[in-house]
């Protein structure tokens, strides 16, 4: 959103912070993930950005961008928001056979890797003020390419779970 996430700052002592930003709800609505590639053990991050909330027909096009990026079978493991319902996709599913999708546990945020790409962006844009959606659109960008370039952030996303150790 525009209002900016708020962390602690320096200032000098006696001297409380002000942090000025626009009051806009606008946002930004992000989906994506960490790939690993199980041959070169690489890691990877593939994400899409909209100006809505994120639907099914969002998830449907992000699926359908990663299995145009991603050779082989493709293994989606994904928590169990609403918009990820197993039975509006069983059809992608069906279509195509090298896609996979498997759930997380119910309220398991410990075992997604993808919490440790939105905590490391958060915290990157926190204190910020963007001026529009536009601005916030080119920060997240960077920072998901800082992430993308950085295997040992990546893994740390991965490390920080509960996953198997193979995967880190």
């Amino acid at each position: 959103m525009l209002i900016p996430p708020v962390r602690r700052t320096w200032a000098p002592r006696g001297h409380t912070p002000i942090h000025r930003h626009h009051y806009r709800r606008d946002r930004i609505s992000v989906i994506g993930g960490v790939s690993v590639s199980p041959q070169r053990k690489r890691l990877g991050i593939y994400f899409r950005l909209h100006e809505t909330n994120i639907s099914n027909d969002e998830v449907y096009d992000f699926l359908w961008w990663l299995l145009k990026h991603l050779r082989g079978h493709v293994i989606v493991l994904w928590d169990n928001a609403s918009i990820h319902a197993e039975s509006s996709l069983r059809t992608l599913c069906k279509q195509y056979p090298r896609l996979h999708i498997e759930y997380f546990p119910t309220y398991a945020p410990e075992l997604n890797p993808a919490e440790g790409i939105w905590t490391q962006t958060k915290a990157a844009l926190a204190n910020g003020r963007p001026d529009d959606t536009w601005e916030l659109a080119d920060d997240l960008i960077d920072k998901f390419q800082q992430l993308q370039g950085s295997q040992s952030l990546l893994r740390a996303c991965i490390a920080q779970t509960e996953l198997p150790s193979f995967l880190h």
